[in-house]
């Protein structure tokens, strides 16, 4: 169970230094990861999002 973690953790990290290299121009392959990782990360908003509109269950107690 922890290996795809990592897995998943590595991925994540490796995606934000794509997007702060691509910002100072890197290589094409680097913008492309780049946009992918803001693509997954509005598609994750937009849905936590539409989850709260739903009455998912966000953190809405304040605690």
């Amino acid at each position: 169970m922890i290996y795809p973690l990592l897995g998943v953790l590595a991925l994540a990290i490796g995606g934000c230094v794509c997007v702060v290299w691509a910002e100072r121009g890197g290589p094409r392959w680097v913008r492309v990861v780049a946009a992918l990782t803001r693509g997954a990360g509005e598609l994750l908003s937009t849905a936590q999002k539409s989850g709260r509109r739903r009455g998912g269950s966000g953190d809405t107690d304040g605690d």
